[in-house]
């Protein structure tokens, strides 16, 4: 089982749902780093489950315990290890499931693979709860990233078909961080109002919706990158693609590009105010060829339903042989992707701090 990504910036997660601690190892941080802790915890707070109708009961603190690699709050430039501890599983929810696969979740394949030996308690390894330690990772990248003046930010773009407003051609820094500090995180309050209300009417169904997530990085340099297979957007989303319930990527127009002409779709290049070249749409999602332009990074990810819903489903026995249901007991999330805001943010800086230090810059 590999659960890792990063060239230079070697990114490791490790642990289950309902062991004793999840965690994560980070290779090659810059030595001398200055890690802000309450920062970190501020940022893991977005993420963290039990603290609204809107998400998970379980409640889990979600402090950072740092093994190796942080001394004095800066980094030492050796392996930094971090694990979060587990204190609020409830695995006598899940003792039914060892027998019957939840349909939409990695029960089955997991048995197929390693015939009944994973721990799939809560989900096991393929829970969204291995999101926190990735969301240590990402927190320490954004800080790192906005020393270099690059600004990573997100929203929640649609849940149940209502849609947020886009970030706006040239987001700023305090759209980000104003969205961040939001309970719900969405642009316009109003329309974030009606998505909660989708969300709860779900859950009061014993069903889930799922939804779309837009990120933005300001501030990457252009010129970095590489064609074909390790462009920025093959290693976006091979990390992004790791966060558990994620469908679908695109970038910048994405599937709507195909519905255009190229005289829609292209970006017009224009001398800006500052003597810069810069476009006046940024279709491209600031990337071309697998190489950053100098615009905005922009994407969009599609986060699936929660699988685990209280109606009655179809499975099977896997002891028996034969069809079976399944009601899933237990504490789950009606949606995961307002959550799931902050974990892209995450994943987003590490790809990109490590294109910054692969690249010298």
């Amino acid at each position: 089982m590999s659960s890792e990504f990063g060239r230079t910036l070697r990114v490791s997660v490790f642990g289950e749902s309902h062991g004793r601690a999840i965690g994560v190892t980070i290779q090659n941080l810059p030595a001398g780093e200055d890690i802000d802790l309450l920062a970190l915890e501020a940022f893991l707070e977005r993420r963290r489950p039990g603290k609204n109708a809107l998400s998970t009961a379980r409640n889990e603190p979600d402090r950072p315990v740092f093994l190796s690699g942080l001394l004095d709050g800066k980094t030492t430039g050796s392996p930094l290890c971090a694990i979060i501890e587990n204190c609020d599983a409830r695995s006598r929810d899940y003792a039914e499931l060892q027998d019957k696969p939840r349909p939409g979740h990695a029960d089955y394949t997991a048995f197929l693979k390693w015939g009944g030996a994973a721990d799939m308690r809560g989900g096991g390894h393929f829970s969204g709860r291995l999101t926190a330690p990735l969301c240590i990772a990402g927190g320490i990248a954004k800080q790192i990233l906005v020393r270099k003046n690059i600004f990573i930010g997100a929203h929640l773009f649609s849940v149940a078909g209502i849609a947020d407003e886009a970030f706006p051609l040239h987001p700023a820094q305090t759209l980000f961080d104003e969205i961040a500090d939001r309970d719900f995180p969405v642009i316009n309050e109003a329309l974030g109002r009606a998505m909660q209300a989708a969300i709860l009417a779900s859950s009061h169904a014993g069903d889930s919706v799922g939804g779309v997530i837009e990120c933005a990085a300001i501030g990457f340099p252009a010129g970095i990158g590489s064609p074909m297979f390790d462009g920025i957007e093959n290693r976006l989303s091979a990390a992004i693609f790791g966060i558990p319930a994620v469908k679908g990527l695109d970038f910048g127009a994405g599937f709507e590009a195909a519905t255009m002409r190229g005289s829609e779709n292209n970006d017009p290049y224009r001398i800006g105010e500052d003597g810069n070249i810069t476009t006046t749409s940024n279709h491209a999602g600031g990337i071309l060829g697998g190489i950053s332009t100098g615009q905005p990074i922009v994407l969009r990810v599609a986060v699936k339903p929660t699988p685990s819903i209280a109606k009655a489903q179809e499975t099977v026995s896997l002891s028996k042989r034969e069809n079976a249901e399944l009601i899933v007991h237990g504490r789950h999330d009606p949606c995961v992707a307002h959550r799931a805001v902050p974990v892209v943010e995450a994943v987003t800086a590490l790809v990109l701090l490590d294109y910054i230090l692969e690249e010298k810059v």
